[in-house]
């Protein structure tokens, strides 16, 4: 369906329906500065943006809508939370300075290894919540992507939850633990989940690409072993939809003559551009992930209550990093083209209530998840016993792992390898010497 032609000076883009890019090819030529957005000069676009519309939820009527908010609805879902929240502050208290901080010292991919192990276990009582408790229907369309690849996913940012939905695709991949979120940096403030996501090393940003520029890179450069599995996410819109962003994106893509995109923001490309350079080498593909909610976007409440969503529509487009440009300019171009595609795939997705060629992963296993269930819930039963019920070693241990925990997320302090260290040292003092 989709062709991609690149050269040095045009990026021309066709789809069998519909030809978005205007009269004439883009010139790579000119480029505007936005908020982290390399903006390609085009020719300049009529008024038509302001009769555009904004998308709004599919309304079909087929399929399940919603389920009613009722009185046992809303004790199960504060049960559910309940149980996660306590799972993961004992996990996190216990296992977390074991597998991150001492077992680092030592070996950072070992390290790795293992607190993607722990930590995806416990990860997997979300998908086990939606999708069997909650009954949410997961589909996923586009093409089959193979396991425990080391991938850039990007997607689209429609709600504020959407983040979460992406483990039921890990799940199914065998990368849940291996997944890692570039995020806005307030989420690091966050009760018991800052820590996880200090933890599991996700990199907090900004939004801001003259502050973010120097981290994000330096982060990154810790990701560039081929032995380490890696699903690094991110959503290049910088932020989640809403109908007032998109007009403000929409007002912004006509004046620097842009495409105007109504289901999606435009993408900021340099953070984009950041991680294909620095993480290239070590990557197997970049998957271009579209999720498409029916009949409304779903909150964190509705996920926790299980009344939204009914359905959750993931389609997934594999892209082999020989296929993306390897300049800056270029790259930009075909991250907006990509964009284009995403935003005419949920025009088809709103009119149609589904994406093409369904069903390519099959359902969770109810079998694996009460077991994953039944390990945290033993785990950390045993631990919640120990702290409260044996020794005083132990609460004298869960009190300096909270503080340990809380100082090292707000300052983002990680331990380097012993060995490391030491050689690096060495070759310092040889180098003076």
């Amino acid at each position: 369906m989709y062709n991609f032609k690149y050269n040095t000076s045009i990026v021309i883009i066709k789809l069998d329906i519909f030809f978005f890019l205007g009269t004439s090819p883009v010139n790579v030529y000119k480029f505007i500065n936005h908020e982290g957005v390399i903006a390609l000069e085009k020719e300049p676009l009529n008024n038509s943006w302001k009769q555009m519309e904004v998308s709004r939820p599919v309304t079909s009527n087929d399929g399940l809508k919603h389920q009613t908010l009722t009185p046992i609805r809303v004790l199960r879902g504060l049960i559910c939370l309940l149980v996660l929240l306590s799972t993961a502050f004992m996990m996190l208290l216990y296992l977390g300075p074991v597998s991150c901080v001492i077992l680092r010292l030592f070996s950072v991919h070992y390290s790795r290894k293992v607190a993607s192990f722990l930590f995806g276990t416990w990860l997997a009582l979300w998908p086990f919540l939606f999708e069997k408790i909650n009954k949410t229907k997961v589909v996923f369309s586009g093409e089959t992507v193979p396991a425990k690849e080391r991938v850039l996913l990007i997607a689209n940012h429609r709600t504020e939850v959407d983040w979460m939905y992406l483990w039921d695709f890990a799940l199914r991949k065998g990368c849940l633990g291996y997944i890692k979120y570039i995020l806005k940096s307030s989420l690091m403030k966050l009760p018991i989940f800052g820590w996880a996501f200090h933890l599991l090393e996700f990199i907090a940003v900004e939004r801001k690409w003259e502050a973010d520029e120097s981290i994000m890179r330096q982060r990154l450069s810790t990701f560039t072993d081929p032995s380490d599995p890696l699903w690094l996410a991110m959503f290049p819109e910088g932020t989640d939809f809403t109908e007032q962003k998109c007009i403000r994106s929409q007002e912004f893509a006509a004046d620097n003559g842009l495409p105007i995109l109504k289901n999606v923001l435009l993408p900021k490309t340099k953070g984009f551009y950041a991680c294909l350079d620095i993480l290239r080498n070590s990557l197997d593909a970049v998957y271009d992930v579209t999720i498409g909610y029916k009949h409304r976007c779903p909150l964190f409440m509705d996920n926790v209550y299980g009344t939204h969503p009914a359905e959750v529509h993931i389609h997934v487009r594999r892209i082999p990093l020989s296929e993306i440009p390897t300049s800056e300019e270029e790259a930009a171009a075909w991250l907006m083209d990509t964009y284009q595609l995403k935003d005419q795939l949920l025009t088809d997705f709103t009119a149609q209530g589904y994406f093409p060629n369904q069903r390519t992963e099959g359902n969770l296993s109810t079998f694996k998840c009460l077991l994953y269930f039944l390990v945290v819930i033993a785990s950390t039963s045993v631990l919640t016993f120990l702290t409260f019920f044996s020794s005083i070693w132990f609460k004298i241990y869960a009190a300096f792992g909270c503080i340990y925990l809380s100082v090292a997320t707000y300052f983002n302090l990680r331990p380097s390898p012993i060995i490391g260290s030491v050689k690096a040292m060495l070759g310092c003092k040889q180098s003076k010497s």
